[in-house]
């Protein structure tokens, strides 16, 4: 009788432990998901401020190589996607979206549409500045349904003498 007792307690003390190992898998595979979206959502977040940046370098060097006088015409937009011809259905890539605003003395800007001119040109103030604003848009590739999933955006408004 004594020994089924202890063979009780053994099976009683096994099922214990398998219940218990069991509980502390689930916590880890569960944080491990956990960190995986967050190391995904961080990656995606840098990459967006990297592309915001370079497109931010892009856009001034695009509009200082410009001849706005020989050309008459002003850059007021570069447009692209990176990483993926069709970012809005794999997830994978980014939508970029660069607007170029100009602001100056009206000689400098007599090309440029919808351009704003400053208050008072006569001051000798000839400066041509440009409004940079870059948005780069993607999705969070771990949603079920990438393509219903909603962009997020990240946006850079930069200020620069020409």
């Amino acid at each position: 009788m004594i020994r089924n007792h202890r063979e009780a307690f053994s099976l009683i003390t096994a099922i214990f432990l398998i219940v218990l190992m069991s509980s502390i898998a689930i916590y880890v595979m569960s944080l491990s998901g956990k960190i995986v979206k967050e190391t995904t959502t961080q990656y995606n977040k840098e990459q967006a401020i990297l592309l915001a940046k370079s497109y931010t370098e892009l856009a001034i060097m695009t509009v200082t190589a410009n001849d706005r006088n020989t050309t008459g015409q002003c850059i007021t937009d570069i447009n692209a996607t990176v990483g993926s011809n069709d970012p809005g259905n794999t997830g994978e890539g980014y939508k970029v979206s660069t607007h170029i605003a100009y602001i100056g003395a009206d000689g400098d800007i007599q090309a440029c549409k919808d351009t704003s001119e400053l208050d008072n040109p006569s001051t000798g103030n000839n400066e041509l500045n440009i409004i940079v604003d870059v948005y780069v848009e993607y999705k969070d590739i771990i949603q079920s349904n990438i393509a219903g999933s909603p962009w997020i955006t990240y946006h850079r408004r930069t200020l620069q003498k020409i």
